[in-house]
């Protein structure tokens, strides 16, 4: 790259993000060009609605409404995606890495679905694709597994890389908010939307999770492969039982290794008081690996908000300046168009512990026939807890009088709890469906 002439930075999209990552490139860029001593430079600011740089007070010289005309600039070296998405930009993506531009997103669905074309694109076009604020916000994960951890085995991962889901559990652990009022809050201060089924549903934390383990493991994730689970339908009963015996809820995104082959996830799972995930709150994000000559380390910080997320933005389009996102992107082997799918473990071979509530009669023989289905299935029961009794009632007359049964197993394979779980679904005894969550126990360090 000619550092000579190449100097120019262009920024797709002026919302949140993007201004927050024009006014760091303005505001202290007598800072930044001290500390790198670069002379990098914003040239443009390409969007159709410039509201957000008007209140952030930017030149109004930087501002663009047509990006091929930006792309033909010989001057700029850098374009920064930041209107989210995956149609238009992955069309924009295409059209950058096409025009010989080192690409900078934050775009962790148009990654996840499209990683692999896109890093082909690049390659082609001898630049680089950086993507530091896609999983996690400000926290330096992605150069932390392909730099800082380069000389490590990764046997497994665990993240919180939601902070909408994690601020609104925060609420409903340590406040005993129902979930419809933790929503409106997040809502209220900007950490969701207002419509939040992206982050809820568990499918942001899927697109981050198919990026980290893609490059933690070296291999193709094809983000529909997860099998994904939300926060949307969990009940303060759940979460208060579980705080009784020791466990806090939190949505982890999970993969880890197997016999060689990759088990992954995202769904909300209880994890240990004592363990470092577990106190994790507000809208913090924190990634936790499992390396084979270091151990266990946590990767902690802000997982999203404007500056947070800006920083690592711009940590990437410094790192293309200074030459070493070309050589990291060209010489390593990780990155999705040079791997080979993933080997999924088998659904349902998986082994885990397991959180179950059964809404039962409270009536002679019923947990006797649930220990009968749980012997039947291999399954065996760590603890029981028995909460106070429920009453139906129609009227001034009880209909019926039912018990939420806790129960906690040992590890069991996970299709053998679906088999027990369908049985005892379907007693007449049985309320309403059961409910059931994992039980993430701390991973093995093997050194």
């Amino acid at each position: 790259m000619d550092r000579v002439k190449k100097q120019a930075i262009a920024i797709l999209g002026c919302g949140v993000v993007g201004g927050a990552t024009a006014k760091l490139l303005t505001q202290d860029i007598d800072f930044l060009k001290k500390r790198t001593n670069l002379t990098f430079f914003l040239k443009y600011i390409i969007d159709t609605n410039f509201a957000r740089a008007k209140e952030l007070n930017l030149d109004s010289s930087l501002f663009k409404s047509n990006l091929d005309e930006v792309l033909e600039d010989p001057e700029v070296a850098v374009v920064v995606e930041l209107v989210g998405g995956t149609t238009f930009a992955k069309n924009a993506a295409l059209k950058i890495l096409n025009a010989k531009k080192h690409l900078v997103t934050a775009n962790k669905a148009l990654l996840a679905m499209h990683g692999v074309e896109l890093f082909a694109a690049a390659r082609k076009n001898k630049v680089s694709i950086s993507f530091e604020a896609s999983c996690g916000g400000g926290i330096p994960i992605i150069r932390a597994i392909y730099d800082g951890l380069i000389a490590n085995k990764q046997d497994a991962l665990y993240g919180i890389v939601n902070g909408t889901c994690n601020y609104i559990l925060t609420e409903m652990t340590l406040n005993g908010v129902s979930y419809k009022k933790a929503l409106k809050e997040a809502q209220e201060k900007g950490l969701a939307e207002a419509d939040p089924t992206l982050d809820v549903s568990g499918m942001d934390s899927a697109h981050k999770l198919a990026i980290l383990s893609s490059i933690t493991f070296g291999m193709q994730i094809d983000v529909d492969s997860i099998p994904v689970s939300g926060i949307d339908k969990l009940d303060l009963l759940d979460i208060n039982s579980g705080k009784e015996l020791g466990y806090i809820i939190k949505l982890i995104a999970m993969a880890r290794l197997v016999d060689g082959k990759l088990a992954i996830r995202v769904a909300p799972s209880f994890i240990r008081k004592e363990h470092p995930l577990a106190w994790v709150t507000g809208s913090f994000n924190a990634i936790s690996l499992y390396s084979h000559a270091l151990g266990h380390s946590m990767y902690y910080g802000r997982g999203a908000g404007g500056s947070p997320t800006a920083s690592a933005v711009v940590s990437d389009i410094i790192s293309v300046f200074l030459g070493t996102a070309e050589k990291t992107f060209s010489t390593l082997p990780i990155w999705p168009d040079k791997t080979k799918p993933a080997p999924l473990l088998p659904d349902g071979e998986g082994k885990g512990r397991y959180y179950l509530r059964i809404n039962a009669k409270d009536c002679a023989g019923v947990l006797s026939k649930i220990a009968s289905v749980f012997a039947e299935n291999d399954i065996s029961i760590s603890s029981v807890l028995q909460k106070e009794l429920v009453e139906e009632t129609a009227g001034e007359q009880i209909t019926g009088a039912y018990v939420p049964v806790i129960i906690i197993t040992h590890k069991v394979k996970e299709e053998n709890m679906r088999k027990a779980i369908a049985k005892i679904d379907a007693f007449d005894f049985v309320k309403s469906k059961i409910v059931y969550i994992h039980i993430m126990d701390e991973h093995e360090e093997i050194f």
